[in-house]
């Protein structure tokens, strides 16, 4: 994987992993992000899930974009 792609990777994983932790945080005290009100339309268990997998998601792109996989013993 080239340099470039392991930075987007990350950066990408830290955007999905902050928007979703502050996401979630700020759901606990009533307040949510404009462009993630839609995910109440779904109900409060579905729009927390989605948060946690994003999450989720963003801890996987992190840690694709900071692992060398080609030099990785098995």
């Amino acid at each position: 994987m080239s340099q470039n792609t392991k930075t987007i990777l990350t950066v990408l994983g830290f955007a999905l992993l902050g928007f979703g932790f502050f996401g979630l945080c700020l759901n606990f005290v009533g307040v949510d992000f404009t462009f993630m009100y839609w995910m109440k339309s779904f109900g409060a268990l579905p729009a927390f899930l989605i948060k946690v997998g994003m999450m989720i998601i963003g801890f996987v792109l992190i840690f694709f974009g900071q692992v060398d996989l080609d030099q990785e013993e098995i």
